[in-house]
């Protein structure tokens, strides 16, 4: 079992940054892939960035590429996203997943095991 706890959101106006986090306890954490997804109202969840268990390799959704940077250190057992030159379309619920998987499976949430509560974000125009 792995146990994921998301913290850093909040309301930032468009233009401005936010850095999340995704501390993990339980198994070991560099076993995982890590993951992060958003929902926003009326809509289903979706990928907005992973990374493989070593780091080494990272995915991105389009439209967050150059803004959003997703980084682990397997020392802390903790998972960041940091995102820059937010719009108001970035507004949602963002959750962190962990699972056993590699890239393609990371870009769809059958490819985690372990979710987080979710943490809202929410970018004012």
């Amino acid at each position: 079992q792995v146990h994921l706890v998301e913290s850093g959101g909040g309301l930032v106006q468009a233009g401005g940054s936010l850095g999340l986090s995704c501390a993990a306890s339980g198994r070991t954490f560099s076993n995982y892939a890590m993951g992060w997804f958003r929902q926003a109202p009326g809509k289903e969840r979706e990928v907005v960035a992973a990374m493989s268990r070593s780091g080494v390799n990272t995915y991105y959704k389009d439209s967050v590429k150059g803004r959003f940077t997703i980084s682990r250190d397997n020392a802390k057992n903790t998972v960041y996203l940091q995102m820059n030159s937010l719009k108001p379309e970035d507004t949602a619920v963002y959750y962190c997943a962990a699972g056993p998987s590699v890239l393609p499976q990371l870009i769809m949430m059958r490819g985690y095991d372990y979710w987080g509560q979710g943490t809202q974000v929410t970018v004012s125009s």
